[in-house]
């Protein structure tokens, strides 16, 4: 259940990323990210309702705060990465540390995982860096630097994961709240910037970017819901697997060709999911 619920949250995760980066090609993405944002917060209102197990509690509160600093410092971080620096470089960094910070917090605490599983988080680190990077004739492929701008942004996404499951399991989805809160205060300031130039959305860029939040919001809960059946190590790491749902739903829409390195990710990402769902 744990590896499902996962998937579908990288899968989320990816869809949500696909649709926010298309839509930032006709409007500013600041604002994408702040509207997109304003709809998870009303996502994760509607999940409190449908899951609201023991209702909130101090510790689930400032925890699921933490995740929205780190869900805000991830989007921000990787945004900025991406404009002045090497796409080639600031995403398969961003990747990397993203799947690599739940698995080393997971076994530090103590987590017990079998040889299997362990080969399969091993598998996945390279796994996400191939998958994330782009062709060479990608956009920005051939800029240099940005790797400090990658390297944060997968802390922040890291950050997210790993407060996110020490949020606890039985306060159902109450820890989203404060996290999408958070995470909205923190991303309007540069929002607003936006303001000043840019013109009022048209209809389907208004759509895709209300969608592009529900699914960011439902790939939230979706990790949440996998953090009650499932370790850290195992379901962070396979829900850092989103680029791949990025790359798969860009080759469906927009036919884009997958290099010959990110058909290797996307190959070893199968062998490992495979590895950590055999218990």
């Amino acid at each position: 259940m744990a590896i499902v619920l996962a998937l579908l949250s990288a899968l989320s995760y990816g869809v949500s990323d696909y649709l926010a980066g298309v839509t930032s090609r006709a409007w500013d993405s600041r604002l994408v990210t702040a509207a997109a944002q304003l709809i998870g917060l009303a996502t994760a209102l509607v999940a409190v309702l449908l899951f609201p197990g023991q209702g909130p509690g101090a510790a689930q509160v400032l925890w699921g705060a933490l995740s929205g600093v780190g869900s805000a410092v991830g989007v921000l971080a990787l945004y900025q990465g991406l404009a002045v620096g090497s796409m080639s470089v600031v995403a398969p960094l961003c990747g990397v540390v993203t799947c690599v910070i739940p698995a080393v917090i997971g076994i530090i605490l103590g987590e017990q995982l079998t040889a299997l599983e362990l080969a399969g988080i091993i598998l996945a680190v390279p796994a996400v860096g191939l998958v994330s990077r782009p062709p060479r004739s990608a956009p920005g492929a051939r800029r240099a630097g940005g790797a400090s701008l990658g390297l944060v942004a997968g802390a922040g996404f890291g950050l997210l994961f790993v407060a996110l499951d020490l949020a606890g399991r039985r306060h159902g989805a109450w820890p989203l709240l404060p996290g999408q809160a958070v995470c909205l205060l923190l991303v309007l300031p540069f929002a607003r910037r936006g303001l000043r130039t840019v013109k009022a959305p048209a209809g389907r860029t208004l759509v895709t970017t209300i969608t592009a939040g529900i699914l960011s919001g439902g790939a939230n809960l979706l990790y949440l819901l996998a953090a009650r059946y499932g370790e850290l190590a195992i379901i962070g790491v396979v829900s850092s697997l989103y680029p791949a749902g990025t790359g798969l739903i860009a080759r469906l829409r927009l036919s884009e060709a997958w290099s010959r390195a990110q058909t290797t990710g996307m190959l070893v990402a199968a062998l490992a999911v495979a590895l950590v769902a055999v218990r």
